[in-house]
């Protein structure tokens, strides 16, 4: 499934991997072309685990009922909240709690995990 057409990013909520597989980051991530791409890379009980390829940024929203993990795996990723900025670098990792408005933003290519409730809307509510 891809997100909405209105926004220019790629999305997908397919698992990718089943339990029991490797999963190749690398292979992924120099396969991807797109300037904000999403893959959602496997399921581990209720949540999901996502791999990011990013730059530039993302829209303001927020998630009312679940809270988001950021992980970044290479690059330089941004957190926007309404009274700071998180700056995150490689090996480095952030959770924004549930009903916070944020917007994530990366200055140059970067590759990120994310953990999240399978059912959530990345997009925002």
């Amino acid at each position: 499934m891809e997100a909405k057409e209105d926004y220019p990013y790629k999305t997908y909520l397919n698992v990718l991997h089943k339990p029991l597989e490797v999963i190749d980051l690398q292979k992924l991530v120099d396969a991807c072309t797109d300037k904000w791409w999403n893959q959602t890379l496997c399921k581990v009980n209720d949540s999901v685990v996502r791999l990011g390829v990013i730059e530039g940024e993302y829209h303001w929203h927020s998630h009312k009922d679940l809270d988001e993990f950021f992980y970044v795996v290479a690059g330089r990723l941004m957190i926007d909240l309404e009274d700071r900025t998180v700056d995150l670098t490689p090996r480095q990792g952030f959770v924004v709690a549930k009903g916070v408005q944020h917007r994530t933003r990366a200055p140059e290519r970067t590759v990120i995990l994310m953990v999240e409730r399978e059912d959530i809307i990345p997009t925002g509510d």
